[in-house]
């Protein structure tokens, strides 16, 4: 007899369509080969021997292709399909990976880094649009959450090898990168033939209503906090191992011990519960409180004692918060589309998330050149705090605007 732990995960991972865990399956070796970018400074300084200042173009060239590439795939997951663009990506990107790793100049490897971007950041609204199609009113957040936790053990397991193929050449990265690229576009092709995924589309209604995301005011608010919340979101990645070096003098091992926790945290208790709270209050209300939970552990580093069991606790809530916002927020954007702009609002969103990647980093620099890690944390918190409340009013105006619709009609 299965005990209640074992039959509480398998009802968090029992009915999802075969389809999305095969689209899970596909992101696992995807990002199992994710590399080249996490050491991409490291390789541009170190080995073409760029100047810092290069090394910075070179990322933000990446980050610039990163928010085109989004905005282009959802035109064409919407035109197109999402099945034709995740293929193409796939296999066009694994060759750029391989051919970006024989550019040895500025110029080169910039122009190779960009349109790279924008190939693979395609990906991403064809992927979100085509994990919807599979899923279900009563599922749609758990499938989500499926992907996400398949992209962070791919992650894992990707810089884990990274570092350690880094270690003897650093050429390899880009093979590897590039290799299971292809490898997971054929893997896509074999578990989910094209013409089995063209009859399984639905068909759209010609009167069917197609608004446009960049249309949608509520969709923008939404986006604008998507945003804020990112940008305070990837300083726990970006800003707090330096910190955890230079102010708490951890050393690096456990620093690192602390950013794969935040990984078996998700892919421990993400899908439980997730199975838990689905479809019992609106999205929006989780989103709210895991930003909550999420702000007050940037707080904590200034108001608690520079401890290891604190550093924990700090990465406890945080990934708490991430659980409890990021999977409602696909649900949200979803609720809002349909099969004529699903690719569209789903640009919209991975676009937010790598506009994000881009503001961090600077905004998270220039904050600590001017008042130290201490008021980063405060104006994290207080982001966040702000962004939390947003989102609390945003589902206040939506549930008023339904009750002034249904009196209306």
């Amino acid at each position: 007899m299965l005990t209640p732990v074992i039959q509480l995960y398998q009802k968090a991972y029992s009915g999802l369509s075969k389809n999305s865990w095969y689209l899970s399956l596909v992101m696992f070796i995807n990002r199992s080969g994710t590399m080249v970018v996490p050491f991409m400074s490291i390789y541009t300084i170190q080995q073409l021997h760029f100047t810092i200042v290069q090394s910075g173009w070179v990322m933000a060239f990446f980050g610039i292709g990163a928010i085109s590439g989004a905005f282009i795939g959802g035109k064409l997951t919407d035109k197109i399909g999402f099945y034709d663009i995740q293929v193409g990506a796939l296999l066009i990107g694994g060759i750029l990976f391989l051919i970006l790793g024989y550019q040895h100049t500025f110029i080169s490897v910039s122009i190779g880094t960009f349109i790279l971007s924008i190939c693979n950041e395609s990906f991403r609204p064809a992927n979100s649009t085509a994990i919807a199609h599979y899923s279900n009113d009563e599922n749609k957040t758990r499938s989500y959450s499926l992907n996400r936790l398949a992209t962070n053990l791919g992650w894992a397991f990707g810089g884990g090898l990274g570092g350690l193929l880094a270690s003897f050449n650093y050429h390899l990265l880009f093979w590897v990168d590039g290799c299971t690229n292809i490898f997971a576009a054929l893997l896509l092709l074999k578990l989910m033939p094209r013409s089995r995924i063209i009859k399984t589309v639905k068909a759209v209604s010609s009167d069917m209503i197609s608004s446009s995301a960049y249309r949608d005011g509520v969709y923008l608010v939404f986006i604008l906090l998507s945003t804020l919340f990112a940008t305070c979101f990837f300083q726990f990645f970006i800003m707090q191992p330096v910190f955890y070096k230079i102010q708490w003098h951890f050393n690096e091992r456990f620093i690192g011990f602390l950013l794969a926790l935040n990984g078996i945290l998700i892919v421990l208790i993400e899908m439980v519960l997730i199975h838990k709270l689905e479809g019992k209050r609106n999205p929006l209300t989780y989103i709210t409180a895991g930003i909550i939970v999420a702000g007050a552990s940037f707080a904590l580093l200034n108001l608690l004692p520079h401890t290891v069991w604190v550093a924990l606790l700090v990465v406890v809530m945080i990934t708490l918060g991430e659980i409890l916002s990021m999977p409602f927020m696909n649900s949200f954007w979803i609720s809002r589309t349909n099969n004529k702009n699903r690719g569209e609002y789903a640009a919209l969103y991975s676009m937010s998330w790598s506009a994000a990647q881009i503001i961090a980093p600077a905004l998270g620099s220039q904050v600590i050149a001017h008042g130290g890690f201490n008021l980063l944390w405060w104006v994290l918190g207080s982001v966040c705090l702000f962004t939390a409340t947003g989102y609390y009013f945003l589902k206040k105006f939506i549930h008023r605007d339904k009750k002034v619709a249904i009196l209306t009609d």
